[in-house]
């Protein structure tokens, strides 16, 4: 992101910034947005939301006023509009994907469908898309990067997110020569495998949070899908499923992240990890094999090594995310994205034990939970994403509190576009 100040500037001393559209105006989506309007270079041209009074609010909370945006549902009359020079609100995000003069299109959904039908659609209309729909990514990703590659535009996930957070560190460790044993990012919430979204529903509401969205942080499954991010966009796996997780402080993890063979936890290096304690940073543990870099990290007082953190004690989430629309409109680059065929998967547990004939329903809810797992451990398991879990999908046989759920168990809802994608990357990989 080096310099990337100064072509913003530039951009709107010359009155050609970047043209952004935003789908989902919600917790996430409103920070952004607003974020975005003050800044030099950008503008957030057009909002989605399925209830427009979201959209609406994103944009007065950011200074403009009703003269300024219209809302519409017709596309002809919104790229009028954008040609004018004013915003347009709508609840339809095809029209963000279709839009004239849009560059950049942010997912801010978190929905697994949404994001599936918005991503190809944005990309199939020659835009950009940010992904801060990391739910989708870890189901679809490398399916969705595939396609964007053959169309010319940039897929991305978001800077910010702890995931894009610890690529910049991936990214700056490696380029200098340095091994990278371990990435990872703290655990803000204490793990409750048995979280709903009733048993939050009151934290949930003190935060200004979707109670399924604070559930799936309670249960764990966001960070699984955060690790799932990190891990195919690094080509680093897992050590063991769930990961670790271990409780220590910043001070901590160069000594807790060793080999077993070395006083640590791991079988193996070259993972993706989570800490109790070290919330809400993200972080990188290197190593080098020149005695005199590793004297002059020991001058440094970055420790004595093996193994040196870096880390980072903040990740502004989705204050950040215009960062990654500035950087794949200006430059054609991905803050992060996966590599290929996928490293690890978000496989699907249950929660509580469930009855044959039982509706699921979806991440953050009452029946499964998602942890990490190798990818070719999953597939050869026939474990299903959490991602392809809707309420449509019915249970077919018991299934015990605990157990990792695989396709025979389930009829699994065959007419959703996510699933449609997930058979074409399954195809491939």
């Amino acid at each position: 992101m080096f310099g990337l100040n100064y072509k913003l500037l530039k951009l709107e001393e010359e009155g050609e910034p970047v043209y952004a559209g935003v789908v989902g105006a919600g917790n996430q989506g409103k920070g952004m947005i607003n974020q975005m309007a003050g800044m030099p270079g950008m503008r957030p041209a057009i909002i989605s939301d399925i209830r427009l009074e979201n959209a609406v609010s994103a944009y007065e909370n950011a200074g403009l006023t009703r003269e300024q945006f219209i809302v519409t549902n017709d596309l002809k009359e919104a790229n009028e509009a954008l040609k004018n020079g004013k915003f347009v609100v709508t609840e339809d995000f095809k029209l963000v994907a279709q839009a004239e003069g849009i560059s950049t299109v942010v997912d801010a959904t978190g929905v697994p469908e949404v994001g599936a039908r918005l991503a190809v659609e944005a990309i199939e209309n020659g835009k950009n898309i940010v992904m801060l729909n990391v739910e989708t990514d870890v189901t679809i990703g490398s399916y969705l990067k595939t396609l964007a590659d053959k169309k010319g535009v940039v897929y991305t996930g978001s800077a910010g997110d702890e995931p894009g957070a610890v690529k910049e560190y991936y990214d700056f460790a490696k380029a200098m020569g340095f091994q990278v044993r371990v990435i990872g990012k703290g655990q803000n919430h204490k793990i409750n495998r048995e979280s709903t979204p009733d048993t939050v529903a009151e934290e949930a509401k003190s935060l200004g949070l979707a109670p399924k969205m604070l559930c799936s942080f309670k249960d764990g499954t966001k960070t699984m899908v955060e690790m799932t991010a990190m891990a195919n966009s690094t080509g680093m796996t897992c050590d063991i499923r769930g990961a670790h997780g271990p409780s220590t402080d910043v001070d901590g993890l160069a000594g807790t992240f060793l080999s077993k063979e070395e006083g640590g936890i791991l079988d193996r290096y070259g993972v993706v990890e989570y800490v109790n304690g070290v919330a809400p940073g993200v972080f990188a543990i290197i190593a080098h094999e020149n005695g005199e870099v590793n004297g002059e990290m020991r001058y440094l007082r970055m420790g004595d090594g093996p193994n040196y953190t870096l880390f980072r004690p903040f990740h502004l989430c989705s204050l950040e995310t215009p960062l990654s629309v500035a950087m794949a409109s200006i430059d054609k680059m991905a803050t992060i994205a996966p590599l290929g065929k996928p490293v690890c998967e978000v496989i699907t547990l249950a929660k509580r034990d469930l009855r044959a004939g039982e509706p699921l329903d979806y991440i953050g809810g009452y029946t499964v939970y998602g942890m990490i797992e190798a990818y070719d451990t999953a597939k050869k398991m026939n474990a299903v994403p959490i991602g392809l879990i809707n309420k449509n999908t019915v249970v077919k046989k018991d299934i015990k509190k605990g157990e990792v759920i695989t396709y025979d168990m389930l009829a699994m809802d065959e007419s959703s576009y996510i699933y449609e994608l997930r058979q074409l990357q399954d195809a491939v990989y």
